[in-house]
């Protein structure tokens, strides 16, 4: 698992390190039932706090892409499985929108009012 935070950026931390672990259960690098690295070891590995990466866990929690239990760690559920459809999804929305020349802010734009 390859994931990286740029203190610089305007998003925050948190988000950054949640949509790392999104990129990587899409890339198929992080699969069903796989656990990953426990908080203290992911904040020393990215030199941040433990409790940024305690809130990034708790947002991938809150949408059922990985199990936290005390003991046992952060575990990939299988919500994964879901996210690898609708990534494969997208290349075809892309490349309509692309045909459209609709700009990507305007595709997502679409995509937050249809959600």
């Amino acid at each position: 698992m390859l994931i990286r935070v740029d203190p610089t950026s305007a998003i925050p931390l948190f988000e950054q390190l949640a949509a790392g672990v999104r990129s990587e259960v899409i890339r198929g690098a992080l699969r069903a039932g796989e656990k990953l690295p426990s908080a203290r070891e992911l904040a020393a590995s990215l030199d941040i706090n433990v409790h940024t990466v305690l809130h990034a866990y708790q947002n991938l929690r809150d949408e059922g892409l990985i199990d936290l239990r005390r003991g046992r760690g952060a575990i990939v559920t299988d919500h994964a499985e879901g996210y690898l459809a609708l990534a494969a999804s997208l290349p075809a929305l892309v490349a309509e929108a692309k045909t459209l020349n609709l700009s990507p802010i305007a595709l997502a734009a679409l995509i937050r009012e249809a959600y």
